[in-house]
């Protein structure tokens, strides 16, 4: 039923970004492999359940304010700087979750799944646990994924992983962050 195929299509039908992103990555055994995703969300390290609201909450609260008009436009850049505020504190906690000995640099991200860059090869239908930083964001994503695919470029494996256990917010983030960053890579040509 999730045949090597269905995951490749999976992975496939979200848009990747071509946007280099530190991520950390680490084998995970087979108890960790076939959790529930209830499991999985309690087994969470606290600072990335937090991150992804965090961010919600900011979209949130200021959507209402910004159709006010110019009335309110002195009360939507004071909460901006606050939720920037919050943002640089919630960076500062993340980045205490990235582990240097488990590093790697993604060379593409999106919804479904995530390209790295890795010095040795993983192989197919490896399952493990990747946390993904998305500094621009002020975000960091935590899930387990699937390597798919592994091909060789500039003596480095691109090694692609599709997201098998990830919660839909953090999907929504990851969707986010690459329409954004493709917005913004759109407007700098």
């Amino acid at each position: 039923m999730n045949s090597l195929e269905d995951k490749k299509k999976r992975f496939e039908s979200f848009f990747l970004i071509n946007h280099p992103t530190k991520v950390n990555i680490s084998v995970v055994d087979a108890e960790q492999a076939t959790q529930s995703m209830e499991e999985f969300e309690s087994n969470m390290p606290y600072a990335f359940k937090i991150a992804a609201e965090l961010s919600e909450i900011e979209s949130q609260a200021l959507k209402p304010l910004r159709s006010m008009g110019e009335k309110l436009e002195g009360l939507v850049n004071y909460l901006q700087l606050q939720a920037r505020k919050i943002d640089l504190m919630m960076s500062y906690i993340l980045i205490q979750q990235d582990d240097e000995n488990k590093r790697a640099e993604a060379v593409k991200f999106g919804g479904g799944g995530i390209i790295v860059s890795q010095t040795s090869p993983m192989e197919i239908g490896i399952l493990a646990e990747v946390k993904i930083f998305l500094e621009k964001e002020a975000a960091a994503i935590y899930c387990l994924a699937e390597v798919i695919e592994v091909d060789i470029a500039d003596d480095l494996y691109h090694v692609s992983y599709v997201y098998t256990h990830i919660r839909d917010q953090d999907q929504e983030l990851l969707v986010r962050a690459s329409l954004h960053l493709q917005t913004s890579q759109l407007r700098n040509r």
